[in-house]
This record gives structure tokens, C-alpha cells and sequence, in this order.
């Protein structure tokens, strides 16, 4: 559990091209970012001082910043560049790094054409995102009253803020009601995801199952599991998935970034294992992002 807030903290941010100290990476109230979700960023894990697949998730920064129609003053490998700085600044071995990327001040109205575009990158040690005990034991998830919406309605594709604002409903839901987390439906009514992660089922065939991400993000982790599943002669099978079906799974894990793998042991009425076969691709995710030689 978190016990210093964000804003206590001491250390280096980066911040608009420089770094400075944490406490002075401050914005104005009326800020377009904050007003009117003009902002996109990413999450991204440090495993012993490394950044994991820090490439990938630069693309995707900026990507999402091009879908918002933001123009970003700096290029993919200064923003690469920058993220290794911090992380070295602030001495992270085994952390999380956040770089966003906003608009700013000089306009307040729903159109930006003038706002400045600011970019920060901020880093800390950080741990596990649920309880290892509940990771171990699998965590339980409802099923959330909010659901993905069409993807014609949103840049469904990116990673901007505003996507998030259901995500924060739907854990706080899930929450009040004594779960961890929630599993979100997509318009049509099929499973999509958690809250901030993508989501897999195991059958008793030993194939896994997962929701053709068609609405939601494609998780970094998510295409990596895929990756060592199949390398494993694990059969992955993408596709439109109804709740009902899930009595037919026997396991069930989530990925993400933040989750890594993380096993579920019930999604409302439906029960599930923690399997062998999650357990072992979680420990070679964990050879993968610690670049160990066991990973396949």
C-alpha cells in the first residue's frame, strides 16, 4: 500500500526536456488536460534498473498522442532517452515509470488549436499492483455495471485518460461490493477486459481463450504471454467471448503491465483454479522481464 502521496515525494522529474525536483513539477488549475482530458501516457515497468520494452510502449505513447491530435515537441528516442535518465536520476531498480504527455493552460474552451504541449516523466520503486497473497491465492473480480463502448465513440486504441474514467467507476464498484477488481463488458455485451488489464481463460483442453481487442487496448503483456504461449506449444485462441461461457473455463489470469500475471480465483458466480499452466507462464514472464534464460 501506497503511504507517501505522489506529491510528497522527493527526487527528480522530468519535465519539459530537463529535470527538476519533484516538488516543483507543478500545473495550473485551469489546465486543458485536466479540464478536458487532453492527455495520453503510458505505464511502464522497471525490472533491476531495466526498462521492459521500453521501445514498444514509446511507439505506443505516441501513437495515442497522434490519435488526440497532439503534436509532441520531442522525438521517440529523446523520450527513450529521457526515460532511462530518470530512472538512473532517481536510482529505481525495481519501480514503475510514468511518462504523460498533456495539454496545457493557454487555452480554457474545448478547442486547444494554441495550447502548448508539455511532456513529464516521473519514476519510483514500486512493487506488486494487487496483494501477493491475493496474487498467490487468485483475486475475485464482479462484473461491472460499465461497459467498454462502441469503438467508433473513442480513440479505443490509445491510451489517453479519459478512456479511464469507467475503469475508476468500475473498480470502485467492485470494491464497495468486497472484490478487487471488475470485468468489463464491451458494447455487445461480450467480455473485455479488467479494469487495467487484459484478460485470458484456460479450458480443460489446456487452450487458452482471450477477447479479440477490437475495443480495448492491447496490452504489451498481453501480446508478450501470447508470445511465450505459443512458444510453449500453448494454443491461444482469440475471439468473441459471451459471460455465460465462462463456466465452461477452468482457469482464468489477468495481464497488464502493472498486473504482470496475476491468477483469479472467481468472477462473480464463476469459480477457477489457479492452474499449473498459469503459474508456469507466470514464472516465465518473470524470467522474461528479469532477462533470464529460462523464459521459453
Amino acid at each position: 500500500m501506497e503511504t507517501i502521496p505522489y506529491d510528497k515525494r522527493s527526487g527528480k522529474i522530468w519535465f519539459n526536456g530537463e529535470p527538476i525536483n519533484w516538488t516543483d513539477a507543478k500545473i495550473h488549475v485551469l489546465n486543458h488536460g485536466l479540464h478536458y482530458a487532453s492527455c495520453v501516457f503510458e505505464g511502464e515497468r522497471v525490472y533491476e534498473g531495466e526498462i521492459f520494452k521500453l521501445p514498444e510502449h514509446t511507439d505506443r505513447l505516441f501513437y495515442s498522442a497522434k490519435r488526440m491530435g497532439i503534436t509532441v515537441p520531442f522525438t521517440q528516442s529523446e523520450i527513450n532517452d529521457a526515460c532511462k535518465d530518470i530512472v538512473n536520476i532517481q536510482k529505481v531498480q525495481n519501480g514503475y515509470v510514468r511518462p504523460v504527455i498533456w495539454r496545457g493552460s493557454e487555452m480554457m474552451a474545448i478547442s486547444a488549436q494554441k495550447n502548448k504541449t508539455n511532456v513529464a516523466i516521473a519514476t519510483w520503486e514500486w512493487g506488486s499492483y494487487f496483494d501477493p497473497k491475493l496474487k498467490l491465492e487468485g483475486i475475485k473480480l464482479n462484473i461491472s455495471s460499465w461497459r467498454r463502448p462502441s469503438p467508433n465513440s473513442i480513440p479505443w486504441d490509445t491510451k489517453a485518460a479519459g478512456l479511464y474514467m469507467i475503469c475508476t467507476l468500475s473498480k470502485h464498484e467492485a470494491e464497495k461490493q468486497g472484490f478487487t477488481d471488475s470485468l468489463m463488458l464491451d458494447h455487445e455485451g461480450n467480455i473485455a477486459e479488467a479494469t487495467g488489464a487484459n484478460i485470458f481463460f484456460k479450458n480443460s483442453a489446456e487452450e487458452l481463450h482471450t477477447p479479440i481487442p477490437d475495443s480495448f487496448l492491447d496490452g504489451i503483456t498481453r501480446r508478450s504471454v501470447i508470445d511465450i504461449s505459443k512458444k510453449k506449444g500453448i494454443k491461444v485462441i482469440e475471439r468473441k467471448i459471451a459471460p455465460e461461457e465462462m463456466k465452461n473455463f477452468v482457469g482464468c489470469f489477468l495481464t497488464g503491465t502493472a498486473a504482470e500475471i496475476t491468477p483469479v480465483s472467481q468472477i462473480d458466480k464463476f469459480q477457477f483454479k489457479v492452474c499449473n499452466i498459469i503459474t508456469d507462464l507466470n514464472k516465465s514472464y518473470q524470467d522474461l522481464v528479469r532477462k533470464k534464460k529460462s523464459a521459453a
